[in-house]
């Protein structure tokens, strides 16, 4: 453990603790350096160490971000960022007092995800051309990423051997390397099925390989690519509203939440660690309710 001041090292050790203790993901630890790097920077600037901040730099560098234009929940991650560092700083023994103690995280309304009605998921799930090995595989992936509200990255991660045809499950590697098994729903099996099948062989040329859902020489595909062939199957399928790679994934949640689910099955199914992160989709369902009851109830 570091015992001297040395910015670098000090936040490295952090991060280690973080990944070691709780299996941090690589962008939560990416985005715990950024913060901390920047704010090692501004107390250098100062003249000052970052076990030892003074009493106001930390709310002269809040008020210059938001005249710099940085929103509130920016600055909320970055006092939240400090915060557990110097929580750790003290457990670690190195500081006497947490120099943050004192500081009130600014309270940020949770932003509702983007979504889509289950009219416009309809639509976008028979976008793809089922005539090309590259429809098919486009409508197994959409399917599965719909039907078991997957991440997509863990959605391009999957292989071969997580897949559970029979018992109509798959078994997916979420935040932190921890494995859950998710069910798939008929659906999404049927297309698995057609997709290994037919397509995923004329696709690929070496089969042995695990890839389920090979982009380029067989290996995995990215991200990048697959939130593409989203946004060109949304053109499609005429849906014009904005985006994002994780839209099918909020439509699974906010749908279930519709249709009745229990909100701690759904936590479950998504692999969320703490409930008030699946409650973000309770906040959409009643957004829904309200504008429904606005526009068919006589007294709306």
């Amino acid at each position: 453990m570091p015992t001297g001041d040395d910015a670098s090292t000090l936040i490295d050790a952090f991060l280690d603790g973080l990944w070691l203790e709780q299996g941090a993901s690589d962008n939560t630890l990416a985005a715990y350096r950024r913060d901390l790097a920047a704010w090692g920077k501004r107390l250098e600037g100062e003249g000052e160490r970052l076990l030892a901040p003074g009493p106001r730099t930390l709310s002269a560098w809040i008020d210059e971000r938001r005249g710099a234009g940085y929103q509130l929940r920016s600055n909320a991650r970055l006092l939240s960022s400090l915060r557990r560092f110097y929580r750790w700083a003290l457990a670690e023994g190195m500081i006497e007092a947490d120099p943050l103690a004192e500081v009130r995280l600014p309270r940020v309304r949770p932003a509702l995800p983007n979504t889509l009605e289950e009219a416009e998921v309809e639509r976008l799930l028979e976008a793809p051309d089922l005539a090309t090995d590259l429809g098919v595989r486009d409508r197994a992936m959409l399917e599965v990423l719909y039907g078991a509200g997957l991440r997509v990255s863990e959605l391009v991660g999957l292989t071969t051997d997580a897949l559970n045809l029979r018992q109509g499950v798959v078994r997916v590697r979420g935040k932190g390397d921890k494995d859950r098994l998710v069910p798939l729903g008929e659906e999404a099996v049927a297309w698995l099925e057609r997709y290994l099948r037919t397509a995923r062989g004329a696709l690929m040329i070496d089969v042995a390989r695990p890839a389920l859902f090979p982009g380029r020489g067989d290996r995995a595909m990215t991200r990048q690519t697959f939130w593409h062939r989203i946004k060109v199957h949304a053109l499609t399928a005429g849906i014009d509203r904005p985006l994002s790679p994780h839209t099918l994934r909020h439509a699974f949640a906010t749908h279930l939440l519709n249709h009745g689910a229990n909100l701690r099955v759904v936590q479950l199914l998504l692999g969320h660690s703490d409930l008030s992160t699946t409650q973000i989709y309770t906040h959409v369902a009643q957004v829904r309710l309200e504008a429904l009851h606005a526009d068919h109830h006589p007294r709306g």
